[in-house]
């Protein structure tokens, strides 16, 4: 059931992808921003229980409403809804079409577009940017969104799944995310103020949840790219930066592309950011997308024959 789930969900965000400003996401903003609202008091038991009811309350929802609908509409309606969720929370058009615009901007030699459409993406001031650096930023930023909006999505719900969790492990996931990152921005004078005791129980938590699935999306892009010198940068990183899940995934993708990412002091293998690395990626995360396909098939073949 996971992977037909999967594979719906994949296949009906190709063909319709969630546009802006859906009302799913406007949905989890405006419910962050309530928690935020009435639970966070300051204390850090407070910032605790504003993660569990932000983060925590959404994926038993989606927990009960999947059993809810096992026992009284039976597994079809089930599995649509662990569709509807998947569709909801996974997705590379929610952020691919940035890396388009980026990439076409920089094949036709306009790179003060290619600045602009990346100081869009990432809210950063791109201006003097040389061309590697763009490539450089292009490559990290898609990495990390595929890495958070795809596969690590996929692992919490292939393994939750795995305990009769329905999708509640993709909600949890996708929700533990987006309650870091809501939460620990740069406050701006119309957002909800957020105590450090909340910023710190939303990165400890998200730095549990992800140390697995960033791992397992290390493993994934040294399998299908450059094995040993995506792990020996792997292993590199961890040596010199412990505690940095998204180190993690950058240095395999490094290693297993043959490219430098990281800041351009920073001592390292791998060649220099060119716009030919931009199609290199796109393969490195297609194939990783192929080869979780093909494990989950097999799982369920095994399953069935079993």
């Amino acid at each position: 059931m996971s992977f037909l789930s999967i594979l719906f969900a994949l296949l009906l965000e190709q063909a319709r992808p969630l546009g802006q400003g859906n009302p799913v996401h406007q949905g989890v903003r405006s419910w962050v921003r309530w928690v935020l609202r009435n639970l966070d008091a300051g204390k850090p038991e407070h910032g605790w229980l504003a993660w569990w009811v932000a983060v925590v309350l959404p994926a038993a929802l989606a927990f009960a409403v999947h059993w809810l609908l096992v026992w009284y509409a039976g597994w079809i309606v089930a599995v649509v809804w662990s569709i509807v969720i998947l569709y909801s929370t996974l997705g590379f058009r929610q952020f691919s079409h940035h890396f388009t615009d980026i990439r076409d901007a920089l094949l036709a030699g306009d790179e003060d577009l290619a600045r602009k459409k990346l100081a869009q993406w990432m809210h950063i001031d791109a201006s003097a940017l040389p061309r590697s650096e763009i490539v450089g930023h292009v490559i990290e930023h898609s990495v990390l969104n595929a890495h958070h909006h795809v596969f690590g999505v996929f692992a919490w719900y292939s393994l939750l799944a795995a305990f009769g969790l329905g999708p509640a492990g993709a909600v949890l996931y996708r929700m533990g995310e987006f309650f870091a990152s809501y939460t620990n921005r740069p406050s701006r004078a119309s957002s909800v103020p957020v105590s450090s005791s909340v910023q710190t129980a939303a990165r400890e938590a998200w730095y549990a949840m992800d140390w697995l699935p960033a791992r397992i999306t290390a493993l994934g892009f040294a399998f299908v790219g450059s094995f040993e010198e995506a792990v020996d940068s792997w292993r590199q990183q961890e040596a010199h930066f412990p505690g940095d899940n998204d180190g993690v995934v950058l240095a395999a993708t490094a290693g297993a592309v043959n490219v430098k990412l990281g800041p351009v002091d920073q001592p390292g293998p791998g060649l220099t950011p060119q716009t030919v690395h931009l199609r290199a990626v796109v393969g490195l995360v297609w194939r990783t997308v192929v080869m979780w396909m093909v494990f989950l098939a097999l799982l369920t073949l095994a399953r069935l024959l079993g």
